[in-house]
């Protein structure tokens, strides 16, 4: 993080089995979904297809942009998606550190 402002935000955007693919493509075209989500001052971290799930966004925005990213959901991604939402943080340095601190207590180098 570069802001002590900045949140990682991730999004599971469940898909609706009960609409076969062309449906759910033609609501998000109608809701500008590509081009509209995220929000303005909203960046992308990844966005990946779980299969059997639905899509996972990370995003990355200051705080007060978490109000803009719910109302551009529900306005774009309610019914092609269920949306479920979870404050996230990048462990990959957190998980780097504890890993040099284990080898030191054990006398190896990682």
């Amino acid at each position: 993080m570069t802001s002590p402002d900045e949140v990682m935000l991730t999004v599971f955007l469940r898909h609706d089995q009960s609409q076969h693919l062309e449906k759910i493509q033609d609501q998000l075209d109608e809701r500008d979904w590509w081009t509209g989500f995220p929000p303005e001052g909203v960046e992308i971290v990844s966005w990946v297809v779980a299969m059997g799930v639905g899509q996972i966004v990370t995003l990355r925005l200051p705080a007060s942009r978490i109000a803009a990213v719910n109302v551009e959901l529900e306005r774009r991604a309610w019914g092609a998606f269920r949306t479920e939402f979870y404050p996230t943080y990048d462990f990959l340095p957190v998980r780097e550190r504890l890993t040099a601190e284990s080898a030191a207590r054990r006398g190896n180098t990682p």
